[in-house]
């Protein structure tokens, strides 16, 4: 049976009693669903992942960490290492989010050594990429989306893309002003990411989840998640009450039961 992933970040906006408060009901409200269905996670802020640890149920929700540094120690101010991570019990490690790069001046070689180091200490990377709104203007969106996955996965094995996951995010889409792609385009989109997957990982390649993500909410997640090329969604500030996160999560996973039946037939 086929996965789905449906997560979120939270980036700068719970504090540490918030998140818990949060994760604790978001458990409660979805422990009925199986696991080998839907995997469910969440990426709080690096100051509430030690007490996230302590509240989430091994299982229940992924928790990862919104950046981390490729280097097991070092003279790196203000950066996380993955020693630090694993400590905590961290799952997830998000790489390459459009912010970092966008904001932070994260190149595309500096996502390649981040999803090796996280690969290297056990985590699962989930990588994301997308085309900022001048570049979709200008046509390249598709070239852009290539070499933002093939360096990401320069030299990485086979034999770990099971720990690879790549979130879709155009840089257009995500953010207060977002403006949520339209999910034929994004399936498009979807379809080039999955094609140099297998370019790069011919046995493999079909298997690593392609999430989508950007202003993704109640009236659209539907639409999103019956695209043939989308296995789960990456959302924001939707996500980020319990209760309407898991309303969305039920629905979801309704639509996806639908479609993943119609594709055995």
């Amino acid at each position: 049976m086929k996965r789905l992933y449906i997560g979120t970040n939270l980036k700068m906006y719970k504090n540490i009693r918030e998140t818990c408060d949060y994760l604790a009901q978001l458990e409660a409200l979805t422990r009925d669903l199986d696991r080998d269905e839907v995997c469910l996670f969440a990426i709080p802020s690096y100051t509430a992942l030690h007490a996230a640890s302590g509240v989430v149920s091994r299982g229940a929700i992924m928790l990862g960490a919104q950046n981390m540094h490729w280097e097991e120690k070092g003279q790196f101010t203000g950066e996380i290492s993955p020693p630090m991570l694993q400590e905590i019990g961290i799952e997830i490690a998000e790489i390459g989010h459009s912010e970092r790069r966008q904001l932070f001046g994260e190149s595309a070689e500096t996502v390649n050594k981040k999803v090796h180091a996280a690969l290297r200490h056990g985590f699962t990377a989930l990588i994301c990429v997308g085309e900022t709104a001048r570049e979709k203007e200008l046509g390249v969106a598709d070239e852009r989306l290539r070499i933002q996955v093939k360096i990401a996965l320069h030299q990485v094995e086979e034999a770990n893309l099971d720990r690879i996951w790549v979130a879709y995010e155009p840089v257009w889409a995500i953010g207060v002003q977002g403006i949520p792609a339209e999910p034929e385009y994004a399936n498009e989109k979807h379809q080039v990411i999955r094609t140099v997957l297998k370019e790069l990982f011919p046995q493999k390649g079909r298997e690593v989840p392609i999430l989508y993500g950007g202003s993704v909410h109640l009236a659209n997640a539907l639409s999103f998640i019956s695209q043939p090329e989308v296995d789960g969604l990456f959302i924001g500030r939707f996500a980020w009450n319990a209760e309407s996160f898991n309303e969305l999560i039920r629905a979801v996973l309704l639509a996806w039961r639908t479609k993943t039946a119609i594709g055995k037939e």
